[in-house]
């Protein structure tokens, strides 16, 4: 493909996905409702969705039997458990089942990962998903709220991570429990198992050991503002404090199969960033890629830039959490938050009230969660 139909593709892809392009700047539609935003990120959905069919597609009829029936679940007899998921188990192949789900592509995380499912012990259903991974290293309103400069950042950006999936399935969803797997993740389990996980390890880069105290998990809410995360608390402690919105930038909308004509093109037409050695070779980044394959064929840097901006949520998990990051106290004073009282707090506050209510939850049917099951194999 040469530089002209390249730059043909990618502007007509834009255009098919709701976008327009306005002197050299790409312009969403009016993201006042989150139906306009699914509908901006179906086209990356449905290429995620399609990628992985081969390799979950077998498996679906036996993961559905993993997703409770509504009248599977008695609201007052939900006792949560925290299931640590491991590589190449069945519990993998269930969390990345129900992030297809999701209304934004899900990524898969990078770097240092931690991923969880909530199970329901009554009845050994799933009730939601947690995951964390490496957060980015440039978030203006993270930083801000931190207090960073660019060398506390590089010095205690290891004890921060990014729940790149948090929420219910339903029904478990139907009962507000996508609040209860969020204050999940501010648990005392969770920090637990970080440590346990990265104590002792040390970085690919700089060779020295990990701080495996997790200090700080940040969230970005999927569709604009977030009705789950705001004004979360546990008793009187704000657990996710809103630190307001991203910039709208992102590689979503090149995701929907043009990466790879994308990505074939800088790798044949681009120079490669100088890495360190124990990284490998290659491109540093997908954003890299891209941006670099904007500028070989004639287009601008900013059609990064699309627009969307995402809720930022900071979840810190100690009194000095801001503190210890900028590196002027060298303990932390954790907040004792067991997975038992974060669920008791749930309970009372949220759950039974909503059962209550609202019996809808009891309709569900796992059939309804299928992705492929309808077809013909």
């Amino acid at each position: 493909m040469n530089r002209d139909q390249l730059q043909g593709l990618i502007r007509s892809s834009l255009r098919k996905q709701g976008f327009r392009v306005k002197d050299q700047q790409i312009v969403p539609p009016d993201l006042s409702q989150k139906e306009k935003i699914r509908a901006l990120h179906s086209t990356a959905v449905a290429h995620r969705l399609e990628r992985s069919r081969d390799g979950l597609f077998r498996h679906e009829a036996r993961l559905l039997k993993r997703i409770a029936d509504g009248t599977q679940v008695n609201p007052s007899k939900i006792r949560p458990r925290l299931v640590e998921v491991q590589p190449d188990s069945e519990d993998e192949l269930l969390f990345r089942y129900i992030g297809l789900h999701w209304a934004i592509p899900v990524s898969s995380g990078y770097g240092r990962r931690l991923r969880f499912l909530v199970i329901d012990e009554q009845n050994d259903k799933v009730i939601g998903v947690v995951g964390l991974g490496d957060p980015v290293f440039n978030l203006a309103v993270r930083d801000q709220w931190i207090g960073w400069d660019m060398e506390a950042r590089r010095h205690r950006l290891s004890n921060v991570m990014d729940a790149f999936i948090l929420g219910a399935v339903p029904p478990y969803s139907q009962l507000l429990c996508g609040k209860l797997v969020a204050l999940l993740a501010a648990s005392n389990e969770v920090r637990h198992a970080f440590m346990r996980k990265y104590h002792a390890k040390q970085s690919v880069i700089r060779r020295e050991p990990l701080d495996a105290r997790l200090a700080l998990i940040t969230t970005l809410s999927a569709l604009g503002r977030s009705s789950v995360y705001n004004r979360l608390r546990f008793n009187d402690q704000l657990v996710f404090r809103s630190l307001g919105f991203s910039e709208g930038s992102g590689e979503f909308h090149f995701s929907n199969g043009l990466y790879h004509d994308i990505y074939s093109y800088a790798n044949r037409y681009c120079d490669k960033t100088a890495k360190n050695r124990r990284w490998g070779t290659g491109f540093r980044n997908k954003r890299e890629v891209i941006r670099k394959c904007l500028a070989k064929v004639h287009l601008p840097a900013d059609f990064l830039y699309h627009g969307i901006k995402r809720e930022v949520f900071a979840v810190p998990l100690a009194g000095n959490t801001r503190e210890f990051l900028r590196g002027e106290h060298s303990k932390l004073m954790w907040f004792d938050y067991s997975a038992a009282d974060l669920f008791g707090w749930f309970r009372e506050r949220w759950l039974l009230p909503r059962a209550a209510r609202d019996p809808s939850y009891l309709q569900f049917c796992p059939e309804s969660y299928n992705l492929w099951a309808h077809e013909v194999a």
